[in-house]
This record gives structure tokens, sequence and C-alpha cells, in this order.
């Protein structure tokens, strides 16, 4: 096995989600980078693959720190598989830092894909596939809450989030104060024996689940803007508030990039109010 970083996707439920692949580079790999070495093991074990190697942690605490010594074994000739608690590494998990300073450094870097929790919640859903935007984790504070949601309101795309049981109805009920009577889904326990994908308002969703607590991993998903909802959206408003500080090319930029306009017709109109001025 070639010297390198084996960025490996393991399942998210259904260990027989793992591929062929992937199962290969997981048994001749020396060395696995992983966030919780329990989780990994346990995961070996579940496979049937030998734990006779070093198992090395990867996470938010340490990963500059292990990064340098990741890469020095590497240039050693060892081979590393990198690997998350689930699903596909670097997906809201650590390891951009790492595979960052690998291509700085020159070293062979390779993906063994598999399952993905945001890619399997935005297939169940039903919701818009042909333009979606993965925004993490949803903040657990109030305010933090609403603010977040309320950031990417005007993003004209299915909007996906990671969150938890715990959290949804918190997260359902600032949703539906942001995002009105848009279509969302909560996608849980996903290739699990109780998958469920359940998509509706925000109102018929916060009924669900505060008659009975979800359990699980949870995906939540938040459709598109409605037409009437870019009804809404004053351009030329939006355009003369940001003259007054900008110039013509920086306002038409801020305005186009924020709301999702076009920005030919934010330029045109954009010179219509200077002239008008």
């Amino acid at each position: 096995m070639k010297n390198g970083l084996y960025i490996v996707a393991t399942p998210i439920g259904n260990l027989k989600d793992i591929s062929e692949r992937a199962a290969e580079v997981l048994k001749e790999a020396e060395i696995i980078a992983c966030e919780d070495t329990r989780v990994t093991k346990k995961l070996f074990s579940l496979l049937g693959i030998s734990l006779k190697k070093s198992f090395v942690p990867l996470h938010n605490y340490n990963e500059e720190e292990q990064s340098s010594k990741i890469i020095g074994l590497i240039n050693e000739g060892k081979s590393i598989a990198l690997v998350s608690d689930a699903g596909s590494p670097l997906i809201s998990d650590p390891g951009y830092k790492l595979i960052n300073e690998c291509r700085k450094a020159g070293v062979y870097i390779t993906t063994i894909p598999g399952s993905c929790a945001l890619i399997c919640a935005l297939q169940l859903s039903g919701l818009p596939t042909n333009k979606f935007m993965f925004a993490g984790f949803i903040p657990n504070k109030e305010k933090a809450r609403k603010d977040f949601l309320g950031e990417h309101k005007n993003i004209n795309a299915t909007l996906i989030f990671y969150e938890t049981a715990p959290r949804i109805l918190k997260s359902l009920e600032a949703a539906k104060e942001v995002f009105g009577n848009r279509d969302m889904s909560v996608v849980r326990e996903i290739t699990k024996l109780y998958e469920e994908a359940v998509t509706a308002s925000a109102d018929e969703l916060i009924k669900i689940y505060s008659e009975k607590e979800p359990k699980g991993e949870i995906v939540f998903l938040v459709a598109p803007k409605t037409e009437d909802e870019k009804e809404e959206i004053d351009v030329e408003r939006l355009l003369r508030e940001e003259m007054k500080k900008s110039s013509l090319k920086d306002t038409v930029q801020i305005i186009s990039s924020k709301y999702n306009l076009s920005k030919k017709e934010a330029y045109n109109l954009a010179l219509k109010i200077k002239d008008e001025q």
C-alpha cells in the first residue's frame, strides 16, 4: 500500500454500507487517525478488522499538533487512514487543517468515498436538490440560533443543518419565525432500523415532535425561498441605502451577493438610481 493519507468514509448506521475499497484500506493502513479511538476500535471489531495497528487521536483540540506528526510518519513511509466517528471525514468534523498541511507538504492524499448524512438526508427529504447549502450545526443558545438561521434566510437554495434530538424543537420554533411557511424536513436515524424523513411545515413538525421527542442523529433541512418571499425584497430600497456609504460597484456586489440577486439587474437598477440623483 502506497505511503500517504487515505480519507475513508465509514458507515453512518448500517455496517453493510462500508465499501470493499474502504474495508481494504482500513485493513492495510498501518496507522488510523480518528476522532475517538474507542469509537473507531469498536467499528473495527464489528467489521472484523484487526486492532493490531496504531490508532492516533485527531480532533479539534490537537489537529494542528498532530498534523505535523502525521506528515512526518507519511514521509517515513507509513500509510495512514483518516476516519471520523461516522460518515465522511471533514464534514463538520476535524481534518481540513490536516489535508491543507498535507497538500503544502506534497504528500500523497486520496479519498475513499462513502456515506454522508447530509447527502442522504437531501435525497430522502423530497426538497429541491439542484442547489443546496450545508451550514453545519445550529448554535445552542437562543439568540445565536435565531441570528444564525437569519443569516441564511435569503440564500436561494435548500439549506441543510445538523442538529441534536433534544434541541430540534427549539430549532423548529426558531426556523418558523425566520423562514415562515416554507417546507422543512427532519431526517433521522439514516440507514438504521427506525429511519425517518418527515417533510412538512414548521407548525406540523413542531406538533409531531412535541407529542413524541425524536431520537438519534438529525439532519434538518429548509426549502428555498418561495416566490412570495422573493417578491418581498425591495431591491431598489436596498441599493439606495447601500449607495449612501459604498461605491456603485461595491453596492452591486454587496446587495447581489447578500440577497442572491442577478448582478446585471442590480447593476442596471443602480445605474438608474445614480442617474436620478
